[in-house]
């Protein structure tokens, strides 16, 4: 049986469809390993269980808004929140549902606002639109490459330089399409970084991302031997509470020509674990 068909048919308090998504973000493991395959094969012997429990339960919230004008909105985005969902009917909360009543004129897409977005899992800054005209100016941005970003990550190991720039194309992982991986006839993508501090074991990396390829920070990583704390995808058996990945800055130019640079503090229970890291003599 198929994995997806199994969670459905075993915990049928949830669709087939919410398993795959909750497969695919990694609630679901078989034989203790996280597992994002939702056409994976089943064996008689293969043991399931899945943690959905521990998936922050988010109906309707008013999220920490940074920057509000009548043209853009600039959130806070805290850890397991959708940027938007995948389909038109959500079944949860997300970023484009709380801009939707915000819209100058009613979108009935499933990305009200949205012009990029964060992965569920990691937090920090996200910026949207309020209209139309606002939101083919941001996503022109970040498709010219005219946006800077700044990301803040513990990672597992300590990378080989201290500055430097991973200079690797992305594309998807032909064996596992929810995942993505680092291939010669992938799309170009380059991410700089320096290390902020390591005690030899783990380090805290400042990342900025120069083009905006899916799980490119966290596939970078994971290529060059320092995966992300707390990553379920790209580095198995890792038991953090959390991807510890945060966007704490972006600088881009909203309406009327303003250059505006906004940032957000590192998440409590994030800057705990970088506290608790002491730089090795």
């Amino acid at each position: 049986m198929r994995l997806d068909q199994y969670m459905a048919t075993y915990w049928p308090e949830y669709s087939r469809s919410q398993w795959q998504k909750y497969i695919r973000d990694g609630y679901v493991l078989v034989n203790d390993q996280v597992s994002t395959e939702t056409k994976l094969q089943l064996d008689e012997d293969d043991v399931v269980k899945h943690r959905v429990d521990k998936k922050p339960q988010i109906k309707s919230l008013d999220f920490d808004e940074i920057y509000r004008d009548d043209h853009v909105v600039v959130i806070n985005k805290p850890t397991g929140v959708l940027t938007h969902a995948k389909g038109v009917i959500s079944d949860e909360y997300s970023i484009a549902e709380y801009m939707r009543p915000l819209q100058s004129n009613p979108d009935t897409t499933n990305r009200p606002g949205i012009v990029h977005r964060l992965d569920r899992a990691t937090s920090g800054v996200i910026i949207c639109s309020r209209d139309t005209s606002t939101k083919r100016l941001l996503q022109k941005q970040f498709q010219d490459r005219k946006v800077h970003k700044t990301y803040i990550a513990v990672v597992d190991g300590v990378p080989n330089n201290d500055v430097a720039l991973i200079d690797l194309p992305i594309a998807r992982n032909p064996k596992k399409p929810s995942q993505h991986r680092v291939d010669t006839n992938g799309k170009p993508a380059q991410t700089s970084y320096r290390v902020l501090k390591t005690n030899g074991v783990e380090s805290v990396v400042e990342l900025k991302p120069k083009t905006g390829r899916t799980h490119q920070i966290r596939v970078h990583l994971e290529y060059i031997g320092c995966p992300i704390k707390g990553d379920v995808v790209y580095n198995p058996g890792t038991d953090a509470e959390r991807l510890y990945l945060h966007a704490s800055e972006l600088e881009i130019t909203i309406p009327k020509s303003q250059r505006k640079t906004f940032s957000c503090p590192i998440p409590d229970d994030m800057q705990t674990v970088i506290d608790g890291i002491h730089e090795s003599s």
